[in-house]
């Protein structure tokens, strides 16, 4: 007699001993998971720039290892709670807040050090924005504008290798600010944010090659905003700030962003604190800084695993709000 088949559920991981290659299943078929990192000029990098209490730092941290972050230069002004995104060379700063909003880019070349240069500008003058990318498009969406009422549904896009202004992508579903994003080479994916009194727990996503409209993915397990989100090719998570209507947390949730579906818990931080910065290898995912202790804490985990944080090192200085971006992220 037979047994009936097991439905296997989308986002499994197995390890083929014939392969000797770790695979997940899509829901229709098993994947290889891509290791492949390209020519990272020192390996992958991770960067940390902005800030609250408002700062013009940047600081870098080789994500293969451990210890404490480096100064890497200055941004212009000292900006906070703008977004960030990256390619493998580059990596962009987008708005921020500093005595009014801000529209301005700036950009660094990841493996160099220095200060940052003018790149451009985004559509409005916004803060609390999200941003994620590819190898070749950074977008930035939702946020805190001048425009009535304040609240800005508006996803704006560049493409890195050049410098200009920002294009009109498309819309999220909700006008909100606080999102927090990641992305495969293919999608970027929005979760969270707030309008208050409104908080939500969408998670949503767009095509990076095209333009357009966000589309539901899922939710998260509770209306979050005030986190932070990395990913490598394959899985993205979520590290919450707070849940609504202001309840501190350090919960890390997880996605498999070629399916769609609602999060799932991962673990847990180090610390409970609200808007930190977060960048990503193809193994690692980073987590640093936050408040209401404006905390230097760096922790990790390891993607591809669940689990708890690790205690990675310092920042240079504590803060919260910080945009985090590296050049081996999961877009690449």
């Amino acid at each position: 007699m037979s047994l009936p088949p097991v439905e296997i559920p989308s986002g499994a991981m197995r390890f083929n001993s014939d392969s000797q290659k770790l695979e997940y299943w899509d829901g229709a078929q098993w994947l290889q998971v891509s290791t492949f990192s390209p020519n990272l000029d020192g390996g992958a990098r991770g960067v940390f720039g902005q800030g609250f209490p408002n700062i013009n730092t940047i600081d870098y941290i080789n994500i293969s290892s451990t210890g404490n972050a480096i100064d890497f230069g200055d941004i212009s002004s000292a900006y906070q709670q703008g977004g960030g995104f990256s390619s493998s060379t580059r990596g962009l700063f987008g708005g921020g807040f500093s005595g009014g909003n801000t529209n301005r880019i700036e950009y660094i070349t990841i493996s160099s050090t220095g200060n940052s240069q003018l790149f451009g500008f985004l559509t409005n003058s916004l803060h609390a924005n999200g941003g994620t990318s590819n190898s070749t498009r950074g977008i930035s969406a939702s946020g805190t504008s001048n425009a009535s009422p304040g609240k800005t549904n508006v996803i704006d896009y560049v493409t890195i290798a050049s410098t200009g202004d920002a294009v009109d992508f498309g819309d999220l579903i909700n006008a909100t600010r606080n999102t927090f994003g990641c992305a495969s080479s293919t999608r970027a994916v929005y979760a969270g944010g707030e309008a208050s009194p409104l908080f939500y727990n969408v998670i949503q996503f767009v095509t990076i090659s095209t333009t357009g409209n966000a589309a539901d993915f899922g939710d998260l397990s509770g209306n979050y905003y005030g986190g932070a989100a990395c990913s490598n090719s394959t899985r993205g998570l979520y590290t919450m700030g707070y849940l609504a209507p202001g309840t501190g947390v350090n919960v890390i949730e997880y996605i498999t962003i070629s399916t769609l579906g609602n999060s799932t818990d991962f673990g847990d931080r180090t610390v409970t604190q609200g808007f930190p910065g977060a960048c990503s290898s193809s193994t690692r995912g980073i987590f640093a800084g936050g408040q209401p202790a404006y905390t230097n804490v760096i922790d990790y985990v390891t993607i591809m695993s669940i689990g708890n944080a690790i205690d990675f090192g310092d920042l240079t200085v504590g803060r919260s709000t910080l945009i985090g971006c590296s050049n081996a992220h999961g877009g690449l």
